[in-house]
């Protein structure tokens, strides 16, 4: 799915806030464009309403980005800005996400987190489990070490 360039400046907006630069978790703007020109990749946003179909002008709160494989998608990213937490979007936001996955045919999803991320009680709320753990897989700023948590929703019981 390719995105126009509007929607591109949207999400990097959202990135820019949402996630704390000392874990690098953030993609840089060529790293969004070269996974959606790819074909398997889809985007969502959300506004600052809650709506999904932003017009020019609606401020974003939110978007993810996923990754389709047969019939598997990965949650690549996710974020919702922090001025916009707390009012439900990103349940929302992870609703829309799920619901067209299980559209699309799909029968799971997986998504990785740093250990202790806020959004794992956010994942957990949505039927999201552990599959696994990748020991001091992620680096801070400072040099500390973080286990990635592998987490997967099944769909189609």
């Amino acid at each position: 799915m390719s995105a126009q360039t509007d929607d591109i400046d949207r999400i990097m907006s959202v990135m820019e806030c949402a996630f704390p630069p000392e874990y690098g978790e953030a993609w840089n703007r060529r790293q969004v464009v070269d996974a959606l020109i790819v074909g398997n990749c889809r985007y969502g946003l959300i506004g600052e309403d809650g709506t999904n179909d932003l017009q020019p002008g609606t401020k974003t709160a939110g978007f993810f980005m996923g990754r389709s494989i047969l019939d598997e998608e990965e949650l690549l990213l996710f974020a919702i800005a922090p001025q916009y937490r707390r009012r439900g979007l990103a349940h929302q936001l992870l609703s829309t996400f799920i619901e067209q996955s299980r559209t699309n045919g799909l029968a799971r999803i997986f998504l990785e987190m740093r250990r202790d991320h806020p959004a794992g009680y956010l994942y957990a709320s949505h039927g999201f489990t552990e599959i696994g753990v990748r020991p001091a897989y992620y680096r801070t700023s400072a040099g500390n070490r973080i286990d990635a948590i592998s987490q997967e929703l099944i769909l189609n019981d």
